[in-house]
């Protein structure tokens, strides 16, 4: 991993009432490139950003901060329209059409009587087609929920033990086929998504893979096997799965089932002694990603030789 030094970035202030916790571009056209935010008042607001005095959308999403945004539908990926989803600390994750005002299109909260867990991150995935797609949604007591919005069900659960950073489908747009869930603890949770047993769920396979939290998890666009992960060490740390020789194996009743791969690390760097905290790869330029961290830190860096794995 190569640092590139950038000697003058423009960069345009916009100051607003409440701070602001996430953002996503996901739902939104290339012609357009609206900001989608959520911030510490509980609020989803999508910015125009040649414009940014009033949003060009605002409701009062959740009774809490919003700790999580991610969005479909948008930038050419997922079929189906454009949509968002948000995860708060008051427990419920909602799901938002942006042509539809003040409330969600679907509320995905506990059932009267259950804790109300904080949600820490949700991502979208399996758009392959005008009516298919799910969210996935990671808790701090280690619940992983897997919510179908076809049906309006929740499709499937697990708890890895430890609060949940990060999920990624490796592709929002294709049939689910893996799915990356990073945690307290330095570990991370590798699910493969084809095959789910009535009982056991999905296959997976976990890497203790930094010495302390895993914040963050992105899968490179151009090739879904590798993804970098952003540790609480100020590392990052890159990794490529393997495929089993078969996916699918039957158990002793004749039920289908998983079988998990394997992860290997290809590279690893320091790049600072705070915490990275976000991170993200060029859809365009392969190798190119960008992260940020607690030392206020805005990092660019190019990763090398990627198209000979």
């Amino acid at each position: 991993m190569e640092r590139i030094r950038l000697e003058e970035v423009t960069v345009k202030l916009i100051e607003k009432a409440k701070p602001i916790k996430c953002g996503t571009f996901s739902a939104t056209s290339l012609q357009q490139r609206y900001l989608a935010t959520g911030d510490f008042g509980g609020n989803l607001h999508i910015w125009n950003l040649e414009a940014p005095e009033i949003p060009v959308y605002s409701v009062k999403g959740h009774k809490e901060i919003i700790n999580t945004i991610d969005g479909v539908g948008g930038l050419g990926i997922g079929e189906g329209a454009p949509e968002i989803v948000t995860g708060s600390r008051d427990g419920t994750v909602k799901v938002w059409d942006p042509r539809q005002k003040d409330d969600p299109v679907a509320n995905m909260e506990p059932v009267q009587g259950e804790n109300k867990r904080d949600c820490w991150t949700v991502a979208f995935g399996n758009a392959y087609n005008q009516e298919e797609r799910v969210v996935c949604a990671g808790y701090d007591n280690g619940d992983i929920k897997l919510f179908d919005l076809r049906n309006m069900s929740l499709r499937w659960e697990t708890n890895i033990k430890n609060g949940v950073c990060s999920v990624e489908f490796d592709r929002k747009d294709i049939s689910m086929n893996k799915l990356v869930a990073t945690s307290l603890e330095g570990k991370f949770h590798v699910f493969d998504m084809r095959t789910q047993h009535p009982t056991k769920g999905f296959a997976s396979v976990s890497e203790k893979a930094h010495k302390s939290t895993v914040w963050q998890v992105r899968h490179l666009p151009q090739n879904r096997e590798l993804f970098l992960t952003a540790g609480g060490a100020g590392g990052l740390h890159l990794w490529k799965y393997e495929y089993p020789i078969q996916r699918s194996k039957k158990d002793s009743e004749g039920v289908e089932m998983g079988v998990a791969g394997s992860v290997s690390l290809l590279q690893n760097v320091t790049l600072s002694t705070q915490p990275i905290s976000s991170l993200d790869w060029s859809p365009d330029k392969r190798g190119l990603c960008i992260c940020s961290s607690f030392d206020q830190m805005v990092r660019v860096l190019i990763v090398t030789k990627l198209h000979k794995i």
